[in-house]
């Protein structure tokens, strides 16, 4: 077979893309160009492969399942928030690719019928004198996991007992030591929220990856509750990492 003319086509442009002639290969989960030439399909030419360990990247940081909440003040400035579609695309595929398309806190693969995704999650370290949030590491997680770890998003969603049981489940913790676990996150995410943060993303930067501004501090709170209801009224999208 010949080689394929691979595209980076985001989550959201593959309606679009397949009105232009992509295709899409459900083994490498990648849409291509079915044969040179095709014009129509030059807004999706695949750039340069992420390499697998970004500049500055600790892949030993924050191993396991645990309940990893995101400070209200940091709220829509994730990676996803901050790059552009195209390099989002080019992130995914290489934190799913280097995991061998598994979830590494529990060892998980996709499940189309159980709804369970890979996805991606940042690990964090916070510099409490400078006031700085460093992105340290990326990882994949499926579905269940990326829930735990978004422990206060799980409640709005009304999946507390999934979230809970999935913890106890993967951990071998019981009932109380999860419910101190889940207690100690949430006084330390409490803390974090009363501090605004400045952002660095440079093992990012270095990499090539283009940066788009996220929501400012005072605009997050107003995002976050329109988020919030497009929730209760869109399904989530299947295969869009957040």
């Amino acid at each position: 077979m010949a080689e394929r003319i691979w595209l980076d086509v985001p989550y959201t442009e593959k309606d679009l893309a397949k009105q232009a002639g992509a295709r899409w290969d459900p083994a490498a989960k990648r849409w291509y160009a079915p044969h040179t030439g095709m014009t129509t399909l030059e807004p999706w030419a695949a750039a340069p492969d992420v390499t697998d360990l970004l500049p500055g990247e600790d892949r030993t940081l924050g191993n396991g399942l645990f309940v990893d909440l995101v400070p209200s003040s940091c709220w829509f400035t994730n990676v996803r928030s901050c790059v552009t579609p195209r390099d989002w695309e080019r992130l995914r595929r290489m934190i799913t690719r280097r995991a061998g398309m598994r979830c590494e806190a529990c060892g998980a693969g996709e499940d189309r019928q159980a709804q369970r995704w890979l996805e991606a999650h940042e690990r964090w370290m916070y510099d409490d004198a400078a006031h700085i949030q460093y992105l340290k590491r990326l990882i994949c997680l499926c579905t269940d996991c990326h829930t735990v770890t978004h422990y206060g998003y799980a409640q709005v969603r009304g999946l507390e007992s999934k979230a809970f049981a999935h913890l106890t489940k993967v951990t071998g913790m019981d009932g109380p030591s999860a419910r101190r676990h889940i207690d100690a996150a949430f006084a330390l995410w409490q803390r974090r929220s009363a501090i605004t943060w400045k952002l660095d993303l440079s093992i990012l930067t270095d990499a090539g990856v283009t940066l788009k501004q996220p929501p400012g501090a005072n605009a997050r709170p107003r995002v976050a509750a329109a988020t919030l209801a497009a929730e209760h009224r869109v399904p989530r999208p299947a295969l869009a990492p957040e």
